[in-house]
């Protein structure tokens, strides 16, 4: 079959398109970003990319067009697809049709974290030899691919609460009917199609209305919103994590890259690895909670987790030049920037943090985050704001807020002026944006040489 998939770049379309061509399908498809790391994924996956949405480029018709959630009325390939009543459906219906039915699905939701737990738990299950099935939205370098089939019952998939596509406005995560649910954290975001927060609580319900009574929920105690969600009917037996919960951690380092598992009062085993900050040591205690759910015991779980190797744009370091440090980070909502800072402050004490902020997600286009940038950046010891042409409100006097200096700057060449006047040997330098920035973390790396 010839599958076209509309927005492929997308994290989680790539990853569907990587499952589809795996399933024997012939795979095309069209984007109007065709960057890192998506692009040389499928490239190398022998998968056709096309820039823009050109209708042409499904002629001769494929057998079947899947959408991306990107797309929406107006868009000339949307167009062409109804006009020529070719068949069409959303990626998370595709997904739930072809791979996740009949299969043991651990989906880990919430606003933040999804990609690195459900990272942390493909890793978990394949140190145990269970060799799960995949889809994850970033490049996990224990795997070095988004997404795969695996070839036994279970599967791992990074459950998002966005819509689903332009004819489908529930979450993605409604259809795919998981056995073990991680539930991370819950805050206001999407402020593209969700009002307020009540409004998400109300798809995670949807979503725990869909785990089956032998099933298993996991959600931190500390998450009132999740809270909220449990109490709104819950069929499914639940664990928590955190302060409180059967599920805890004794930190040994103050940066989290060491603590002690403790599950019901028991000691199970000390996590020494290379991650920093108390969200990831959260999001371990509830991939510790899914694994063993499927039969992994936690003293396999610690081991596994003390070999994890994190994610491609989270906090991954990609140079270093003349003794200064850069990391490129996904983080772009103030709650991620915050804990992404303070973990690497722990990590490198007073040595000077620089972070450079893109606000390009939705959300942060439309100033819903706006009052809690100040704050975010506290941990940093300046932050370099970016601000694109199309960003319809003040940046401006956002930066004005902050208790860290902060300049606003307008292009890239401003930002690596910026820098290389202010960083020096020791400097650590985060990047944060969702999406390529224009290949900033390159030119400024060869700028600093």
């Amino acid at each position: 079959m010839h599958i076209h998939i509309l927005g492929i770049c997308g994290t989680f379309m790539g990853s569907l398109a990587v499952l589809a061509k795996d399933l024997g399908h012939k795979v095309t498809g069209s984007d109007a970003n065709v960057y890192p790391p998506m692009s040389t994924q499928l490239q190398a996956q022998g998968i056709e990319l096309m820039q823009g949405y050109d209708p042409s480029h499904m002629d001769p018709a494929p057998d079947l067009v899947v959408v991306g959630n990107a797309m929406s009325r107006g868009n000339p390939a949307v167009e062409y697809v109804l006009n020529k009543g070719l068949p069409y459906v959303s990626g998370p219906q595709w997904l739930a049709d072809h791979v996740l039915r009949g299969r043991w699905v651990l989906a880990v939701a919430g606003t933040h974290g999804k990609t690195t737990t459900s990272s942390m738990l493909a890793w978990v299950l394949e140190h145990a030899g269970m060799s799960p099935g995949f889809l994850i939205g970033g490049v996990p370098q224990n795997f070095a691919v988004s997404a795969r089939l695996g070839d036994t019952p279970f599967f791992v998939v990074e459950a998002d609460e966005y819509d689903s596509a332009f004819f489908d406005k529930r979450s993605k995560f409604v259809h795919y009917g998981p056995r073990t649910a991680i539930l991370n954290n819950l805050e206001f975001d999407h402020a593209d199609i969700f009002p307020d927060l009540p409004a998400i609580e109300r798809q995670f319900h949807h979503l725990v209305r869909t785990i089956p009574s032998e099933g298993l929920v996991i959600h931190p105690t500390t998450e009132p919103a999740l809270q909220r969600v449990i109490e709104m009917g819950c069929w499914t037996p639940v664990q928590t994590t955190g302060q409180g919960g059967q599920w805890q951690a004794k930190l040994l380092s103050e940066d989290g890259s060491k603590f002690e598992v403790i599950f019901e009062g028991v000691a199970q085993g000390v996590v020494d690895w290379g991650m920093t900050g108390q969200h990831n040591v959260a999001n371990a205690l509830a991939t510790l909670a899914a694994a063993r759910h499927v039969g992994v015991v936690p003293q396999q779980g610690v081991e596994a987790l003390s070999a994890f190797k994190s994610v491609k744009r989270r906090m991954e370091k990609v140079a270093e030049v003349r003794g200064i440090t850069i990391y490129d980070d996904f983080a772009h909502h103030p709650t991620a920037i915050a804990t992404t800072l303070d973990g690497l402050r722990k990590k490198v004490g007073e040595a000077p943090i620089i972070a450079i902020v893109e606000p390009r997600s939705n959300s942060m286009k439309l100033g819903a985050h706006r009052d809690g940038l100040p704050e975010s950046v506290e941990q940093a010891d300046q932050v370099v704001w970016y601000s694109p042409a199309n960003l319809g409100w003040d940046l401006g006097a956002t930066a004005a807020q902050c208790t860290v200096p902060a300049v606003v700057c307008d292009s890239l060449e401003g930002i690596i002026e910026r820098v290389k006047s202010q960083a020096q040997p020791g400097t650590h330098v985060v990047i944060m944006s969702n999406g390529g920035f224009g290949g900033l973390h390159g030119k400024l790396a060869e700028a600093l040489k």
